[in-house]
């Protein structure tokens, strides 16, 4: 344990101690370098002993220090000194989600999942930079004084993951996934799990699986179902139920596969919450038997001390284990029924069932040993395997070049074959999709197939536009659904009927593709019009309205949008020019576009809240919390809370609107008395002890503690030699009387050269 005023590396003064954790110590400290206030985490003795963890941590926590997110709490240095492995991270004055849902017993939907979002963000941004967390948990999440909240423990957590978990990882089993829990691959998913249980906590107060041991709660997230929050959350909205399920699906690929989304659908349910749109993927019964050999079973019985009798105990209670399908269901029908088969058969499904669940007690204890007394987590440094030699991770080949994803294919491993399709929206050459997901593990040298775009598809020109008016012709070609522009262009013909199309560019047989322009040329008459005749387009869509000013030789002009009560969202309400009156061919016509009626939102109040809950009561009312006035003292608003909005609550403004706010500091104090106090500090008094040199000076590095503390005093002064005969030290006031110790050391500290004992005064 490090002592007030210790230094680490010469650079931070221990400060005071602020908490402790299974793995860590946390103090604040002040950085002299930087003249700041910091958190330092250092790790325990018996961690700082363990070579394996100190390597996997300073590199952990080295990545964590490249992140930079307002929901992650900074790392700012990570570093050793006589021993100690410390890091050095952002001083976040707040409370931990674990203490803040025990103090409140259970959290608001809207505040939990207000919270949840902010966790996310962080985890979002992690995972951006390739960084898993693998421990969230409420008390790795920081709810600062301003209601920030921000995701910690970056390094520690991936380090201690890599290490086999002793018996201070009760507080952490209780979130962990079941990945995790076996030993197997951990990915993103893994992380959005554990956020799905502190979700959980945060709407239920409780989390759903407790034991009496690692092991009992480990095996509870393998093989038990989750408890419905709605148990203990009568009107818990259908959509945080669904999310909070999605979350915690026993299969990685049945939950979120990136934190983006689980973002969107945790808004989503501020805004609906009563909406049943969280989709879950349906549960694949393609799960094959698991075959144990005599020597297995006979290990598994030794590793986890059960007998025969446990196993028939479990065999009792043991529920949907996977079954062997039949080869070949058409010879069931000439076969006579035989008792004694099917006897066999039953039995040999309750050992198999039994065998498969034998197995997952055995991973379990073996990875959670510690936790039951198995033994000292110093000697087994063995680490997690998450990839054997023969699996790879399926890359991101989302957006790439064909060349690109070859590359990306070859360095994981796998083999390809290119398939190529038309795209109306992927560029010519780039990927349009691949056989296997993103961030699946699978099998190397497997055949991934790639789709390839080769750019929009081209589609043959009708044959029969020539002889068609115009707008018939446009008719044809909007069939094609190929998004095509036109330019109309008027030719004075005598033989061709008038408004008819004589030719197109480009015409029968060639091709066109997405996004084309088609050049209609078409008969004038005798000669070329020099008016137009301007229609009805009021009541129009801004493409049909294009399409029919283009027919009279006329274009569409400036666009503007407005709220109508009246008119359809997205429909023409205005045109500038009446139908019917005739302009220069070319000549524009402006619109208006109705956006329909306007859309007005209720400013809630959120007088009394905290800046988290005001937050979630403006997003679910579709505004936004702006900026921070300044705080002021208030008598009827306790301190961090709002005491003043910027805008009334109950008056009606626009969707986004920013509403600022002002904080209470709590009812104003009277100011305490002031006492301060200061000393002369003679140089007779420094040297009386003391040598001079053969010129009579005096030498020396001059240090002054006050009250067994550091003092940091003019440098200039630091040499004793610049020593005046007497200097005045002006002490830090303070709100009590008393006396100080001054001492006063040359060269060694560990005896003062004179001591000074200094009143206060008021």
């Amino acid at each position: 344990m490090l002592r007030k005023g210790m230094f680490i590396s010469d650079r931070y003064e221990i400060i005071d101690k602020v908490g402790s954790g299974g793995m860590s110590d946390v103090y604040k400290a002040k950085c002299h370098k930087l003249n700041r206030f910091v958190a330092i985490k250092v790790l325990k003795a018996e961690f700082s002993e363990d070579k394996n963890f100190v390597s996997k941590f300073k590199v952990e926590a080295q990545s964590a220090a490249g992140l930079a997110h307002p929901n992650i709490v900074s790392v700012f240095d990570v570093g050793e000194d006589n021993g100690i492995h410390y890091i050095v991270m952002e001083l976040v004055e707040g409370i931990t989600l674990k203490k803040y849902i025990e103090k409140k017993g259970r959290l608001s939907t809207k505040e939990a999942v207000s919270i949840a979002i902010q966790v996310a963000q962080g985890i979002e941004a992690a995972h951006n930079n390739h960084i898993i967390h693998r421990d969230i948990k409420p008390q790795n999440i920081i709810i600062s004084r301003e209601g920030k909240v921000k995701v910690t423990d970056f390094g520690i957590a991936r380090a201690a993951s890599s290490n086999t978990i002793n018996s201070n990882a009760m507080g952490s089993v209780h979130y962990i996934s079941p990945e995790q829990a076996r030993g197997g691959f951990i990915d993103e998913k893994s992380d959005i799990y554990s956020l799905g249980i502190t979700l959980y906590e945060m709407i239920t107060g409780s989390v759903p699986f407790e034991g009496d041991s690692t092991v009992t709660v480990a095996l509870q997230h393998i093989q038990g179902e989750i408890p419905s929050p709605r148990e203990f959350v009568d009107d818990l909205p259908i959509s945080v139920e669904k999310i909070i399920e999605k979350c915690t699906q026993k299969k990685p690929d049945r939950r979120y596969s990136k934190v983006s989304l689980l973002i969107a659908d945790l808004k989503h349910s501020l805004i609906s919450p009563d909406e049943d749109f969280v989709e879950i993927a349906p549960v694949s019964n393609n799960q094959s038997t698991v075959v144990i050999s005599d020597a297995e079973v006979a290990l598994i019985r030794k590793e986890t001390g059960r007998t025969d009798d446990d196993f028939e105990d479990i065999s009792e209670n043991t529920a949907d284990f996977p079954s062997v399908d039949d080869e070949d269901d058409d010879d069931d029908d000439d076969e006579e029924d035989n008792p004694k088969l099917d006897k066999i058969v039953a039995i040999g499904g309750i050992i198999t069932g039994v065998l498969v669940l034998a197995v997952v007690i055995f991973l379990a204890v073996s990875i959670f040993k510690n936790g039951t007394g198995g033994g000292d987590s110093k000697n087994n440094t063995e680490e997690t395997t998450t990839l054997d030699a023969n699996h790879t991770i399926m890359p991101d080949l989302t957006g790439m070049t064909e060349e690109e994803a070859i590359d990306a294919i070859g360095k994981a491993s796998l083999g390809y074959v290119i398939e190529t399709q038309n795209s109306n929206t992927v560029e010519e050459g780039h990927v349009i999709s691949a056989s296997v997901e993103y961030g699946k593990v699978i099998e190397k040298n497997t055949k991934i197939k790639i789709q390839v775009s080769e750019g929009a598809k081209p589609q043959d020109m009708p044959d029969d536009l020539v002889g068609m008016t115009r707008e018939e012709a446009i008719e044809t070609l909007n069939k094609l659904n190929l998004n095509l522009t036109y330019d109309i262009q008027p030719v004075e013909d005598d033989s061709v009927e008038l408004d008819v199309v004589i030719k197109t560019e480009p015409a029968y047989p060639a091709t066109i593709k997405y996004g084309d322009t088609i050049v209609i040329y078409y008969s004038s008459g005798g000669a070329v019009a020099t008016d137009a005749v301007v229609p009805n387009i009021v009541g129009y869509t801004e493409t049909a309205a294009n399409n029919s000013l283009a027919a009279a030789n006329l274009k569409l002009g400036n666009v503007e949008h407005q709220n109508s009560d009246t008119v359809s969202e997205g429909l023409i309400m205005h045109q500038d020019v009446n139908p019917n009156e005739k302009l220069p061919v070319g000549s524009l016509v402006n619109v208006i576009i109705s956006d329909g009626p306007e859309k007005r939102c209720v400013v809630p109040d959120i007088l009394n809240c905290s800046v988290s809950e005001a937050t979630a009561k403006l997003q679910e009312a579709g505004l936004a919390l702006g900026s921070e006035m300044e705080a002021t003292y208030s008598e009827s608003y306790s301190p961090g809370c709002v005491c003043e909005q910027g805008i009334a609550s109950g008056t009606s403004v626009a969707p986004g609107t920013v509403v600022d706010y002002r904080l209470s500091l709590g009812a104003e104090t009277t100011a305490a008395e002031v006492y301060s106090a200061s000393v002369a500090i003679k140089k007779k008094d420094i040297v009386r002890n003391l040598e001079a040199d053969e010129e009579g000076n005096y030498t020396g590095t001059v240090v002054i503690k006050v009250d067994g503390s550091f003092y940091d005093f003019d440098s200039k002064y630091a040499d004793l030699s610049a020593w005046p005969d007497s200097w005045t030290l002006d002490l830090p006031d303070r709100e009590e009387s008393g006396t100080a110790t001054v001492e006063v050391y040359v060269n060694d500290v560990s005896s003062p050269v004179y001591t000074y004992d200094v009143k206060y005064k008021n």
